[in-house]
């Protein structure tokens, strides 16, 4: 019974390792930002993190299909996508309200995605802490910013989705190292338009590295293992832990202090999270029991 427990929630310990992972170096990254900029901080981040997975895959590339490689292509095309648009975003806003516009992209995918009445009212509680965390103060942010975010979260949720269909048409990380590569040649011409030669100083290469193994490498990888387990609404209401990790990450690192009620805000989006999670648990578990109680 332990075991099938630890078997279930192994995939969730992935996820939030991944949340943790990404969202520091997300901090990180803000800190890179004044040498190279938004979008070359982007490129630095996808082409380390494309370089490090190609080189430790070595993904075959041989005995795939059309079908395949259009997967993993619109997968590389969500992560540049999703990247960039994040980017702008926390050049222009702070890092915790844009994760919480972010995160609405997953939340959305969630109650389209589900077809269990509980999964929906998971998604609302974690909708509502959303809100919450943003303090009714969206709309003193700056609108390019907020609507970066809410870009990002379009692209979020596309990535959710093409990231579970690459990890089941691609064995262990081979289909996320390609993806990588779509993303980093996608993103080159943008950074290299914006930062130019600043790309190639060493310190900030130094800090490209610490963002894409950060950020990209070791979340993404993370996700992609715990997808192959873990259904794609689950998943998605799990990404609402995000906004919480990023304003540990935004103290931590950035010196962004929390607010009673930020903090209220990020205890209801853990306690829809903790509902998701065991709600999947049951329903995973059910078909064991009975089977068990038969023996």
């Amino acid at each position: 019974m332990r075991k099938g427990a630890g078997r279930r929630l192994g995939p969730v310990a992935l996820v939030v390792a991944g949340g943790f992972s990404v969202q520091f170096g997300a901090a990180i990254a803000v800190m890179l930002m004044p040498r190279a900029g938004a979008l070359g901080v982007v490129t630095l981040r996808l082409l380390l993190a494309a370089v490090v997975l190609l080189v430790v895959c070595r993904p075959r590339l041989r005995g795939y299909g059309r079908a395949d490689w259009g997967t993993v292509v619109a997968f590389g095309v969500a992560l540049a996508g999703m990247n960039m648009l994040f980017y702008q975003a926390v050049d222009r806003i702070p890092l915790g309200p844009a994760v919480t516009l972010e995160v609405l992209g997953p939340l959305v995918l969630s109650v389209v995605a589900s077809r269990r009445l509980v999964n929906l009212v998971w998604a609302a509680l974690a909708l509502g802490g959303v809100a919450l965390l943003s303090g009714g103060g969206f709309d003193r942010l700056d609108p390019a910013g907020a609507a970066f975010a809410l870009g990002a979260g379009v692209m979020w949720a596309a990535y959710i989705v093409f990231s579970a269909r690459t990890g089941r048409r691609f064995p262990q990380a081979d289909g996320l190292a390609l993806a990588m590569a779509v993303g980093a040649v996608i993103s080159l011409p943008f950074g290299v338009w914006e930062a130019g030669a600043r790309l190639v100083v060493p310190s900030t290469i130094a800090l490209g590295l610490a963002v894409a193994l950060m950020s990209s490498v070791l979340p993404y990888t993370l996700e992609l293992l715990a997808l192959r387990r873990l259904p794609a609404p689950t998943f998605a209401v799990l990404m609402s832990l995000e906004p919480a990790i990023a304003a540990i990450a935004g103290l931590l690192v950035l010196g962004q202090g929390l607010h009673l009620l930020e903090a209220c805000a990020i205890a209801l989006v853990i306690a829809a999270s903790i509902g998701a999670v065991r709600s999947q648990a049951r329903l995973a578990a059910g078909p064991t029991e009975s089977a068990s109680g038969q023996k």
